[in-house]
């Protein structure tokens, strides 16, 4: 099966005078940093509020190689200056060349059970220093939910940072599960959820008295009693073979298709049944 919005793809090209533009291989350069704009007083006469949630639309829904490019230029909805706008272009300029990507899903295989990646990119916002999280669940050897946000609190490590997004995964994990039951998709067996961080998943089996982390909001120890309980079970993947990767920073061009590709976003195989989503 093969989902997609084409349709709602050229529309948005078309409505924001972007069909002719020159196609590029990432919806960001890697070379780029966003910063806040330093004069807030200058306004650009562009439609960035527009742009940005026509593109999120296609984010959320069947465009999670767009997860991390549109939030990111999302922070800056109230202080932008050229540099934002140019950034939102490029992404019109990679869905110029992909308007017929979706997420295609295969019966069988090893992945016809519920997986989970998380990661985080520990302090990668320059004005908060906040850290993003980054998570995505596969099911029928494709992706079925993703995430791509800025954390609600700054981490003081990288296994912190990493804890916290595999806790928020483990929130959506519970949900999908209850889901998957009822449609009697899911056997009982613990979801398997991904991380590369050794020392993160060391603190969600040791529940014992961390010195380094004793200050961490209670609220994100959940993630220790669902992995007590069975429910999921924190398993190391090395990072270059990490899913959510893709949810976390700008990837060089080569690790954004693998990845890409991995979890099932590209255009649709010939043998596959196309199913367009509602626009």
């Amino acid at each position: 099966m093969f989902i997609h919005q084409e349709a709602y793809a050229l529309q948005v090209l078309d409505r924001f005078k972007m069909s002719e533009a020159k196609p590029v291989s990432v919806p960001a350069d890697v070379h780029v940093c966003l910063k806040p704009a330093e004069d807030t007083e200058k306004r650009l006469a562009v439609p960035f509020r527009e742009a940005v949630g026509s593109l999120m639309f296609l984010a959320v829904m069947t465009r999670p190689d767009l997860a991390y490019a549109v939030n990111n230029v999302s922070k800056y909805l109230a202080n932008l200056d050229e540099s934002h706008w140019q950034a939102v272009k490029r992404i019109f300029k990679y869905l110029k060349g992909t308007t017929r990507f979706g997420i295609t899903y295969r019966a069988g295989g090893s992945e016809s059970q519920l997986i989970g990646f998380a990661d985080a990119d520990y302090a990668g916002d320059i004005e908060t220093r906040r850290s993003t999280t980054g998570y995505a669940f596969c099911f029928a050897n494709g992706i079925i939910t993703w995430c791509s946000k800025r954390q609600p609190l700054v981490t003081l490590s990288t296994t912190e940072a990493e804890y916290v997004a595999a806790a928020l995964a483990i929130q959506e994990c519970v949900w999908l599960r209850r889901l998957l039951t009822e449609l009697e998709c899911e056997s009982v067996r613990s979801t398997p959820l991904y991380v590369d961080n050794q020392s993160a998943i060391k603190l969600v089996q040791n529940p014992e008295y961390h010195q380094r982390t004793k200050h961490i909001n209670i609220k994100f120890h959940f993630i220790r009693e669902k992995a007590k309980e069975g429910t999921v079970k924190v398993i190391y993947m090395p990072s270059e073979q990490q899913r959510a990767d893709l949810f976390t920073k700008v990837l060089p061009k080569c690790h954004f298709k693998s990845l890409c590709e991995i979890i099932g976003i590209g255009e649709p195989f010939e043998s596959t049944q196309a199913v367009r989503m509602l626009e």
